[in-house]
């Protein structure tokens, strides 16, 4: 399966995933996957950041131990439409992400960053919503798809519209350190 598309999305922070959880199955979203996504960056001497693109293998492991599967990626620059954050994205599933890596490995590619995390994502009419717990981060929800069914998810949520931002990962790990104090893991990695 091979999916292109302009990628809009919005993410916020989310300091009640249980009742947020419930809201969303009250709300009639569907529960697609639950399991771990662990999500590796490639370069090669820094050329994909320099033209702010992004090559991703992101794994997946269900929490019910059947087979996992990958995605291999491609992101180009970021920018903003319309308040969300956007990107062209072209994304294939693999059946096998340890022969993808040997292949990024083999053309010269090294993994420039590790993300590990454990998620929930929901479908609710045409938008994906995904809830995400990090190693030492806050849990965060991401919120895709269309304008109008971005913005239909996000009022199922129960969470103000003001706290959904146009903004990447790094944003909310540095707003994460600021208010705690503490150093925001995103890889198991980063533990050790």
């Amino acid at each position: 399966m091979t999916v292109v598309r302009d990628e809009l999305e919005l993410k916020a922070r989310v300091d009640d995933p249980d009742a947020l959880r419930q809201a969303l199955i009250a709300a009639g979203a569907e529960l697609l996957y639950r399991g771990a996504m662990l999500d590796r960056r490639f370069d090669r001497k820094q050329r994909l950041r320099k033209r702010d693109e992004v090559v991703r293998l992101r794994v997946y492991h269900p929490a019910d131990r059947s087979a996992e599967w990958g995605v291999l990626g491609w992101k180009g620059p970021v920018g903003k439409r319309a308040g969300y954050r956007h990107r062209e994205e072209w994304e294939s599933r693999v059946d096998d992400p340890r022969a993808v890596l040997v292949v990024l490995r083999r053309l010269g590619y090294k993994v420039v960053l590790r993300i590990d995390r454990t998620v929930e994502q929901y479908r609710l009419g045409d938008a994906t919503l995904r809830l995400e717990w990090y190693p030492a981060m806050d849990v965060l929800l991401e919120v895709e798809g269309p304008p109008e069914d971005i913005e239909r998810a996000i009022a199922a949520t129960g969470l103000a519209r003001k706290a959904f931002l146009p903004e990447s990962l790094p944003y909310f790990t540095d707003a994460y350190e600021k208010r705690t104090g503490r150093p925001a893991r995103v890889s198991r990695a980063d533990a050790q």
